[in-house]
């Protein structure tokens, strides 16, 4: 856990609407290595999200240096951004992000369709993650029939599903119930200690980051303890 798997040098971005300017991110410098499960914390409307969204290549930012696995995040071509996406990271959002009209088993599997997995192979690397996160037997289920609780099992698994060297997660369990916020926080420790995936997840919730390897506090844009 020596070599940085994530590096942020001076991070800056602004978003404008109009002549109104908000400075989101002031500067931001910050080291993840590899395998580290990391909380970053802070007030609503700190940067935390748009920080995320910056590391991980779906948003831009205007001044700085991201480096993921040594690459040069600012040289990297839309389609080969979105193609290190698919190949190398996984994603766990708070609103689960779903298709309700297919099966469990099927919005796992999507992305390794969508990266060109054969059928067959797709397939059974979904199952076999579902088997992991404890759904097998409901991966014919569509979300509807999930409880919030399973359905965030499901988004796990799909994060999970290419084998991601990085899992970014935004409140993960915001929108749980306890009981389950607890299951999918064992579930993600497990995942950590049991795969080396890096885990950075974006959450107000004081278990979470007491499950964490390190928090990261931010303020007003900036990192005010890491």
């Amino acid at each position: 856990m020596d070599q940085p798997i994530i590096a942020a040098e001076g991070v800056q971005k602004w978003f404008r609407t109009g002549k109104i300017e908000v400075h989101a991110l002031r500067g931001v410098d910050v080291a993840v290595p590899a395998g580290e499960m990391v909380a970053i914390m802070g007030p609503s409307g700190c940067g935390k999200t748009t920080l995320l969204n910056c590391l991980s290549g779906l948003d831009d930012f205007d001044q700085g240096e991201v480096y993921i696995e040594g690459a040069r995040l600012r040289t990297m071509s839309d389609k080969k951004r979105t193609s290190y996406r698919a190949q190398r990271m996984g994603f766990i959002f708070q609103t689960f992000n779903l298709l309700p009209v297919i099966s469990a088993v099927e919005n796992v599997e999507l992305p390794l369709l969508v990266a060109g997995t054969r059928p067959s192979a797709a397939r059974r690397r979904a199952l076999e993650v579902l088997d992991q996160v404890g759904l097998a037997d409901r991966a014919e289920h569509r979300p509807a029939e999930l409880s919030g609780g399973q359905r965030q099992r499901v988004t796990v698994a799909r994060a999970l599903v290419n084998n991601p060297a990085i899992v970014w997660a935004d409140e993960p369990t915001g929108s749980l119930d306890s009981k389950s916020a607890d299951d999918v926080l064992s579930l993600m420790r497990a995942l950590n200690e049991e795969h080396g995936q890096t885990f950075v997840i974006v959450t107000h919730d004081p278990d979470i980051a007491a499950a964490c390897a390190r928090i990261i506090q931010m303020k007003d844009g900036q990192i005010v303890h890491a």
